[in-house]
């Protein structure tokens, strides 16, 4: 539906035009694991940015000095002060900060990397406000392994993979494989 035979019948031309626009959409809360934690929030924030957008972070109560330092570098190079915002709640407070940015209007969009279940209950908890919700839920990476593969190397590869990061990214062979 979206191409059609080119004149000279060589190949197919797409059919009428499409545009992306890039828009602000308002304050984006990026809620990250403790593993990777730079990783996780840089390819959350700079997009945002990028976007135009202003950005809450909650990093993981074990991992809140990471947040706090992107956010150092990030004024350092030139972001402008409270654009980007670190919320860094103790375990006991991180449900009610979750709650917050679920259900404050203010915060239009939030991105989300970690377990199913608590991914779930984001998904709940913003429904009232209809967010607009991105997230990179719990994996469970399978390991498979081809007829004409090198076994030895398959092996090894399976092992360096089981103790990433100690078996904690959603990248790892499960233990059951």
């Amino acid at each position: 539906p979206f191409s059609q035979p080119s004149a000279d019948g060589t190949g197919m031309v797409p059919k009428g035009h499409a545009m992306a626009i890039q828009q602000a959409i308002g304050v984006i809360a990026v809620i990250s694991p403790w593993n990777h934690p730079s990783a996780m929030i840089t390819r959350n924030v700079g997009p945002a940015l990028a976007a135009g957008c202003s950005v809450v972070i909650k990093p993981s109560e074990l991992t809140p000095l990471t947040a706090l330092a992107i956010q150092g570098l990030a004024y350092q190079a030139g972001i402008p002060e409270h654009v980007i915002q670190v919320v860094t709640p103790d375990t006991a407070g991180t449900p009610a900060v979750g709650l917050e940015l679920c259900q404050n209007p203010r915060i239009r969009h939030i991105s989300f990397t970690g377990s199913t279940a608590v991914g779930k209950l984001l998904m709940q908890q913003s429904a009232s406000t209809v967010k607009r919700l991105s997230m990179e839920l719990g994996g469970n990476a399978p390991f498979i392994v081809f007829e004409d593969a090198d076994v030895d190397q398959a092996v090894e590869a399976g092992v360096a993979s089981k103790f990433r990061n100690a078996g904690q990214t959603c990248v790892c062979v499960p233990i059951d494989s």
